[in-house]
Order: C-alpha cells, then sequence, then structure tokens
C-alpha cells in the first residue's frame, strides 16, 4: 500500500499500550464490580437468614421449622451451601445433614471473625473444579434478652443433638443467663453465572478493544494517506501550474490530439498562428478546424510514431500563406498504449524574411564589388571621351550640327559619370560620423530644400512633429540625405499635386524614433514592394535605381529600418525607425 514501516510502528507504539492499559482496567472493574455484587448478596442472605431465625426463635418455633428455613434458603439456584459453624470449624447447620459435625474453614481464624462485625470473602475451588464465592462473617441471629438468646442457643442445640458448652452461671432478676460459645455463618454462592458473564463482557470488551484498536490504526493511516494526497495533490497543482506556465508561453506552437483525431490542447502560440480561439477549437475534429497540410503530417505521425523536423506551408483562411517548420511524437501510457499526438511547429516568417535579407545583402554585396570594378574601369575612358568631345566643340563651332553633337556626347557622360558616381558611393563602405543632433531643425531644413520643388507642382507640405522628441545621436549629413531622396521619390509620384506629409514620433518602450513620409502618389504595385531597394530597381525613366539602395544603406548604419507601407493609387508611406541612444 506504499505505507512507511515507521508509521505502523507508531501506531502501535503509541496506541497498543493505551488501549491494553484500558483493558486491564475495564476487566480489574468488572471483577470488583462481580465480587462486591456477590459480597452484597452474601452478606444479605446471611441477614435475612438471621433475621428469618431471630423472628422464629421469638414464635417459638421448633428445631424442624429453623432446619426446613435454612434448607429452604439454600435451595435457590445460585447458593450453594449455608453453613454455621463454632469457632472451631465444627459444622452445626448445613443445608445438607450429612455435613453437620464436619469441619469447615480450619484454615481460617474464625474466633477472630466471631469477635469482628465485618463481612468477610473468599473464593473455595472444590475438589472437582468448581468455584464458590463464600461470604461468611459473626452469626448473630438473637438480639432480644438473655433468656430468648439462651433458647435459641438451646434450639440450636437440639438441632444437631448435643448440648452446648456453657460459660459462666449468673443470677440476675431471678433468672439464669447462658453465655453460649460464638458462632459463624458461612454462604457459598455459585459464581457460575457470574464468571459467564464476566466473561462475556470481558471477551466483549477485548472485541471492542480490537475494534477500537483497529479504527486508531485506520484513521493514524488514513491521517497519514489524507497528509500524502493534500502533499501530492499540491505538488501536482504545482507541476500543472509549472506545465501550463511552460506550455502557454512557450515560443513554439503546440497541439495535442488525442486518439480521436480531436484536439485536446493548444497553446496561445499555436492559437495565434492558425487564427483559433483555444477555447473554440478544444475537443473539435482536426479535420474541421486544422488545415489539411496538418492532417497529412498527422497521418505520417500516426504510421512513423515520430515526426522529424520538417519545413511545410499552410493555407490559413485569411489566404496567407505561412512557412513553418514541425514536428510531433507519440504519447503513450506506461503500458505503451497510445493517448494521442502532440505537434510542435515554428513560424518560419521572420527567418525566411531573414534569409531573404542575408540572400539580398549577399546579392547586393556581391554587385557592389562588381559594380566597383566596373566604376573604375569606365571612369579613366569617361574622362577621354569628355575631352574629346570639349576639343571637337571648341574646334567645330562654326558647324552647328557638330556642336550639337558634341554638346550631347558631353551631357552623356556627365550623365554617365553621375551613375558611376553613384555606383562608387553605394559600393563603398557606409562611413557614419554620429552626434547629438536635434531632429526637429533637421527635418525643417531638409524641408526647405525641396520646398520650391513642392510648389512648383502644387503639392502641400503638412509636418507634425511630437515635442517629447529632442534630439538623437545621427550623422546628421547622411540621414539628411536619406530624407532628401524620400522627399524627391514622393514629389515625383504626385504628378497633379497632392500631399506629402511628414511625422515625427517616440517610442519610449522601444527606445526609437518614426519619421514617417507619406504621400498621396499613384503608390507601389504589391510585387515591386520587396525590390525597392535593390540597387538599379526603378520604375522612372530618368531615374539610376540607386536612391533607395543607398538610403536603405546609410540607415542600417545607423541600426535602423527603413521599410515600405503603399497600395496601389492610395500612395506611399516609408518609415524610417532610428535608435535614440
Amino acid at each position: 500500500m506504499g505505507i512507511p514501516p515507521w508509521i505502523l510502528l507508531g501506531a502501535v507504539v503509541v496506541l497498543l499500550p493505551i488501549f491494553a492499559f484500558i483493558a486491564v482496567e475495564n476487566i480489574h472493574r468488572q471483577k470488583e464490580q462481580g465480587t462486591r455484587l456477590l459480597l452484597e448478596k452474601g452478606a444479605a442472605l446471611i441477614r435475612s437468614f438471621e433475621a428469618g431465625a431471630r423472628t422464629g426463635m421469638g414464635m417459638g418455633w421448633s428445631n424442624f421449622r429453623l432446619q426446613t428455613l435454612l434448607s429452604e434458603t439454600a435451595q435457590q439456584p445460585d447458593i450453594d451451601y449455608i453453613i454455621v459453624a463454632d469457632t472451631e470449624g465444627a459444622i452445626l447447620a448445613h443445608n445438607r445433614q450429612d455435613r453437620i459435625g464436619d469441619i469447615h474453614g480450619g484454615d481460617l481464624d474464625l474466633r477472630a471473625v466471631s469477635q469482628s462485625e465485618s463481612v468477610h470473602w473468599r473464593i473455595v475451588a472444590e475438589p472437582n473444579g468448581h468455584k464458590t464465592f463464600e461470604v461468611y462473617r459473626k452469626f448473630a441471629p438473637a438480639g432480644g434478652s438473655g433468656m430468648q438468646h439462651g433458647r435459641m442457643m438451646g434450639m440450636m442445640g437440639r438441632m444437631i443433638g448435643r448440648r452446648w458448652q456453657q460459660g459462666q452461671t449468673e443470677q440476675k432478676d431471678g433468672r439464669a443467663l447462658i453465655e453460649p460459645e460464638a458462632l459463624n455463618i458461612f454462604v457459598g454462592l455459585d459464581m457460575t453465572a457470574i464468571e459467564s458473564a464476566r466473561e462475556a463482557d470481558t471477551r466483549h470488551f477485548l472485541f471492542m478493544v480490537f475494534i477500537l484498536l483497529l479504527i486508531g490504526f485506520s484513521g493514524i493511516i488514513l491521517l497519514f494517506f489524507f497528509q500524502s494526497y493534500r502533499a501530492t495533490r499540491a505538488s501536482l497543482s504545482r507541476i500543472k501550474a509549472f506545465s501550463d506556465t511552460l506550455v502557454e508561453n512557450m515560443p513554439i506552437g503546440l497541439i495535442a490530439v488525442d486518439t480521436k483525431r480531436r484536439v485536446a490542447s493548444m497553446n496561445y502560440v499555436a492559437g495565434s498562428v492558425l487564427g483559433l480561439s483555444e477555447t473554440d477549437a478544444t475537443g473539435s475534429d482536426i479535420g474541421h478546424i486544422l488545415p489539411v497540410q496538418f492532417q497529412h503530417q498527422l497521418d505520417a505521425l500516426e504510421k512513423e510514431g515520430r515526426l522529424d523536423e520538417r519545413e511545410i506551408e499552410i493555407t490559413v483562411d485569411d489566404g496567407r500563406i505561412i512557412p513553418l517548420e514541425i514536428s510531433g511524437t507519440s504519447l503513450n501510457d506506461e503500458n505503451g498504449e497510445s493517448l494521442g499526438y502532440v505537434l510542435l511547429f515554428k513560424d518560419l516568417t521572420e527567418v525566411k524574411t531573414l534569409r531573404d535579407e542575408i540572400e539580398r545583402s549577399q546579392r547586393l554585396a556581391t554587385v557592389g564589388r562588381l559594380a566597383a570594378g566596373v566604376a573604375h574601369e569606365i571612369r579613366n575612358p569617361l574622362s577621354s571621351i569628355k575631352g574629346f568631345a570639349t576639343y571637337f566643340k571648341e574646334r567645330y563651332r562654326d558647324v552647328p550640327e557638330d556642336q550639337q553633337t558634341a554638346g550631347i556626347m558631353i551631357k552623356e557622360v556627365d550623365r554617365l559619370n553621375r551613375v558611376v558616381s553613384h555606383l562608387l558611393e553605394f559600393a563603398r563602405p557606409i562611413a557614419v560620423s554620429k552626434k547629438p543632433t536635434p531632429i526637429k531643425s533637421l527635418i525643417e531644413d531638409s524641408i526647405k530644400l525641396i520646398q520650391q520643388q513642392a510648389d512648383g507642382k502644387n503639392i502641400a507640405i503638412d509636418t507634425e512633429i511630437a515635442d517629447s522628441v529632442v534630439s538623437a545621436e545621427l550623422d546628421p549629413d547622411k540621414i539628411n540625405q536619406v530624407l532628401l531622396n524620400l522627399y524627391l521619390n514622393a514629389i515625383e509620384s504626385m504628378d497633379a499635386g497632392g500631399m506629402l506629409s511628414i511625422s515625427l514620433v517616440k517610442d519610449n518602450v522601444k527606445k526609437r524614433i518614426e519619421i514617417r513620409i507619406a504621400d498621396t502618389g499613384s503608390g507601389i504595385r504589391e510585387d515591386n514592394l520587396a525590390h525597392v531597394f535593390d540597387p538599379y530597381f526603378t520604375t522612372k525613366s530618368s531615374g539610376t535605381g540607386l536612391g533607395l539602395a543607398i538610403a536603405h544603406k546609410i540607415v542600417e548604419g545607423h541600426n535602423g529600418e527603413i521599410y515600405p507601407e503603399s497600395r496601389p493609387g492610395e500612395g506611399t508611406t516609408f518609415i524610417v525607425s532610428l535608435p535614440i541612444r
């Protein structure tokens, strides 16, 4: 039963002496009560016999009637004998007349008994093994005058056919007074009934002691079990709270499925990835709530018993495709019987984004190195070409066509040189020189540089700068270059006028500031959003496609982020997020 031996030993040590003491005390008390009962009964019989004898003597009974009184009194079923004997033990009267003249109580000091008023008792063992409870004391039936006492003693003497030994004789009032020898009376009571009752009571009490001892043992064991149950319950509560908290706060999704392919449990991450409520999902069939890809993985898990990590893509209810890394295992009890399955999965959206970012960075680094090499190779010939074009333009001033051709060559060489300069700037590592810069002044100064162009296209500029933003550690020239590039792109996207909104907010939790530049232009198509920072990607006929790539590189040099939000026909918003410190 899992009970420590010291619990049973302790229960025995504590309870057994207590109940043993109670049993001994009860048995002793029962014995005393039985002895007192027999003693009182014997004394009552002696008093009754004495009263009868005294009354009979007063009425002049014959010796026959007195013997009849003794015999009738001794015939009660629980009386073994009634004996009257002298101080020598000689039986003067007995309910069995054949015993008259025998000796009884020879081992007692009968003379001392005859001189005392106390009632005595003893247990006499018969030769056949029968025990008799004997009550004895001084026999004093006479209570009247000396003549009555004498007559009674004479009658007693005649009953046994002998003469009383007489003491001294005195004369008083003309009558003779005889002082007979003192007598003792013995009443033997049958102990069979009271012994049987006592044995029955003892057996009953011992049985009750055994029952109480059993109850005591059971109580101690139950108390131990209760304490163990409370401790186990508290331990299970702590383990459950720990496991529930652990499962609920795991950074990966968890779904437990029973053997009937119903959802037994799921944590918050699983619900948020799949767009499900734990309350609604629990108890539902997986075929009704989980994507079909999960059902395929569960089928594989049921066949193999284990599902190693693998990457899958699922389609949720809102149409999004989410990449997942999923694994699983079966749940079995101690007998090996299946209890269900557990599926663990991790959303790889961010991981995939980081992978794409790394690939893009690696691609850009390769392109940058290639562009730097090409730019150096192109720049030297460009100087020669521009020199020759300038020479021919000066030489053929009188020929308009040659002048025009030379001017186009110079113009294109300059444009190509700017492209090469941008390419070299993109390929060159960004050197950021940070210093405390007032953000509000930086934005206001940058707006002044494009104010004229915005007014020329009928574009209103709206600014909203939070007063809590004071300054930040950054390179003002580089950030000004980023802002100008974003301003000019926004202005170029609004051909028929519009609104250029510039706002600055501070996030105290993330310790960052956000500069949001929004326009009401034509917007960016969704398939182009992922490529706006790629070098040489542009939707403008005259653009080089390096402006946003360089802006992205500058922001990254500040440990910041830049990303667009746009819908075609509704405008575009570029968010520049920079750390405050």
